[in-house]
């Protein structure tokens, strides 16, 4: 072998295999693939998912009301618009509300946490009082405010538990205090159990169910053990079923599951029944909007609870498909926004309304769809309701308030409004950042939440 000029050896260089086929972009299904994808992933993802979605339910569930309360009030003497009316008043206090907190800066919404809690204790204990408090459904979980206004603090009892959850959770992790069990559990449980003992008293089982989910949720994003998580769900499971037993009403709602045909006996099923009936009339594409048969007096609560299946009546499939659609989009985003961020007190918070109306949307539409025992709770954003309504768009506020706050979110739309600025003053307009720098700048940045 001939040496080199420097009488080393020569080196040997490594051949080069042929590098692998990349696949062509010229297809049309990769291209929409790969745009689809680069635009989930940028960082005003989930603000507008939350933003869209939450919106999007809240006018589609004021159409469904105006068309399934006409009947309703009709019968009861008033306006065929008069639950539309009063609807429509709540959906816009609500969006009031909703751009307070969705403006709101994180530590407002911690200070807020005391009290909201305080002030939804105070209102649970009135609802017990005799002369302020009163029953409707047999329920006595309802304040009246004059009139045909009424309030159900209990409503205003989740938004407490999410707020004031998340925050202690957030201290005792900045203190490092959640890997003892019995931080991690008191006071969060027994404040908890306090706020379902309020309702309890009044005999609201379903509300019961969805503060318990947010307790749940609490605790698995705390990082509970799997054995102090197993043991906490099991006292729940173990009162829910004492409660259940001693209750015929609750026994014969449980008896419905599944029913097909309506019963003679303290099970008689009828509103399960026609829910079904009405979702399996409506076809692909519904009987139209207006048009449904069930709510002519077959289903009760038709513009409430079953508010789903008049959307399946009219709407078809396609409506209800939307829906959900909808719902997953706006669960989906919730569970990023927790996922994203550094600060503990916006993860807990945001992971805590995501479970809130996750758990209440699966509760209400298995109980339409019959796969679940009806617990008398609304669909969010989308049944009658204004005591459901506002603190659930007060909610959405704050995942919109804490999408807004990431730091490659907020990095976004200073941009966007710089660019926007500059495009009318006439001035030059810079080519667009990339989204990797501001991700480093939001990896560097520093949660604005934590005390």
């Amino acid at each position: 072998m001939p040496g080199s000029r420097t009488g080393r050896p020569p080196v040997q260089r490594a051949v080069r295999r042929p590098a692998a086929p990349r696949p062509s972009r010229d297809n049309p299904v990769l291209r929409l693939y790969i745009r689809l994808r680069k635009a989930w992933d940028r960082p005003l993802t989930a603000y507008y998912l939350i933003l869209g979605g939450s919106l999007l339910i809240t006018v589609l569930g004021l159409v469904m009301v105006y068309s399934a309360s006409q009947i309703t009030a009709l019968q009861m003497s008033l306006p065929g618009s008069y639950f539309f009316r009063k609807q429509l008043l709540a959906a816009v206090i609500g969006t009031g509300l909703l751009l307070i907190a969705s403006r709101m800066p994180v530590k407002l919404h911690r200070a807020l946490a005391y009290p909201i809690l305080a002030g939804a204790v105070f209102l649970m204990v009135l609802v017990q009082v005799p002369g302020i408090g009163m029953a409707v459904n047999g329920n006595q979980n309802w304040i009246s405010l004059g009139g045909s206004f009424q309030i159900q603090p209990s409503e205003f009892g989740k938004l407490a538990l999410v707020l004031w959850g998340a925050d202690l959770l957030a201290r005792k992790q900045d203190k490092k205090l959640l890997t003892q069990w019995k931080h991690m559990l008191v006071p969060l449980v027994p404040a908890a159990f306090m706020l379902l003992g309020l309702i309890m008293l009044g005999g609201d089982m379903g509300t019961a169910i969805i503060l318990t989910a947010i307790l749940f949720g609490l605790l698995w994003l705390a990082g509970a053990p799997t054995r102090l998580f197993v043991g906490v769900l099991s006292v729940a499971a173990v009162i829910g079923v004492i409660l259940i037993k001693t209750s015929p009403n609750r026994m014969a709602r449980l008896a419905c599951i599944g029913a097909t045909e309506p019963r003679s006996g303290a099970a008689d099923c009828w509103q399960a029944v026609h829910g079904i009936y009405a979702l399996a009339s409506g076809g692909i594409f519904g009987s139209g909007l207006g048009a449904s048969v069930e709510k002519w007096g077959q289903l009760p609560e038709a513009h409430t609870d079953f508010i789903f299946a008049v959307t399946g009546e009219e709407l078809g499939l396609a409506g209800t498909l939307s829906v959900l659609a909808l719902f997953a989009a706006l669960g989906y985003a919730g569970i990023r926004v927790a996922g994203r961020t550094e600060d503990p007190f916006v993860r807990y918070a945001a992971g805590g309304v995501t479970t809130w109306i996750t758990a209440q949307a699966v509760i209400n539409i298995g109980a339409v769809l019959g796969l679940l025992p009806i617990a008398g709770v609304p669909l969010p954003l989308f049944s009658y309701g204004g005591s459901a309504l506002l603190p659930t768009m007060f909610a959405i506020g704050l995942l919109i308030a804490f999408a807004r706050d990431e730091p490659a979110a907020r990095a976004a739309l200073s941009m966007r409004q710089s660019r926007f600025g500059r495009k009318r003053a006439g001035g030059p307009v810079r080519g667009p950042r990339r989204w990797n720098t501001m991700r480093r700048r939001a990896s560097a940045a520093r949660s604005s939440g934590e005390r």
